[in-house]
C-alpha cells in the first residue's frame, strides 16, 4: 500500500516538475538573444520578467526536487528514509547515479545567493545570473533523471505482477 501512496506522490511531483520545467524552458527562450547577459539594465521590461520567472521556477524546481522528490522517490524504490538526514539522503540519490552531492551542493548554493541579492546590486549578479542561466539545465537533467528511473522502476513492478 506504501508503494503506491508513493507512486501517487511520485507523478503528482513529476507532473508538478513539468511545469516548472516548461516554464524554466519559456523563460530561456526570452533571454536566449541576450544569453550571455552583459548588464542587468540591458534587459528590457519582459526579459526582466522572464528572468525573474526563471529565478523562481529554479527555485521552486530544486524545492520540488530536494523536499519532496529525493526522498519520496527513494521509499518508493525500497531505501527507507524515515530516520534519514538529507546528507543521508543525498549520498543514496549519489549512488543511484542521480546528481553527485557537489553537484547538488553547488546548485543550492547558487539559488541561495540570487534569493538573497538586492535589487541595487544587480549589476554586481550579473556573473551569478548568468551561472544561475547555465545551471538551470542541469537542475532539469536532475528531473528528467528521477522521473526515467521511476518509471523504469514502475515498468519492471507491472512486469513482475
Amino acid at each position: 500500500m506504501r508503494q503506491n501512496t508513493n507512486e501517487k506522490r511520485l507523478a503528482h511531483y513529476f507532473n508538478e516538475a513539468q511545469k516548472h520545467i516548461a516554464l524554466i524552458s519559456e523563460s530561456l527562450g526570452v533571454l536566449e538573444p541576450k544569453i550571455p547577459i552583459e548588464e542587468y539594465e540591458s534587459l528590457n521590461q519582459l526579459e526582466r520578467f522572464a528572468l525573474n520567472a526563471l529565478i523562481f521556477r529554479f527555485s521552486k524546481l530544486q524545492d520540488l526536487i530536494g523536499v519532496k522528490i529525493f526522498r519520496t522517490y527513494l521509499d518508493f524504490s525500497g531505501f527507507e528514509t524515515a530516520e534519514k538526514s538529507f546528507f543521508d539522503i543525498l549520498k543514496e540519490i549519489e549512488k543511484e547515479g542521480i546528481v553527485d552531492i557537489d553537484s547538488w551542493s553547488e546548485l543550492r548554493e547558487l539559488r541561495n545567493k540570487i534569493a538573497h541579492e538586492y535589487p541595487e546590486e544587480i549589476d554586481e549578479m550579473v556573473e551569478s545570473i548568468n551561472l544561475f542561466i547555465e545551471k538551470s539545465g542541469e537542475l532539469v537533467v536532475i528531473s528528467n533523471r528521477l522521473e526515467k528511473k521511476f518509471n523504469e522502476i514502475k515498468k519492471a513492478r507491472s512486469r513482475d505482477n
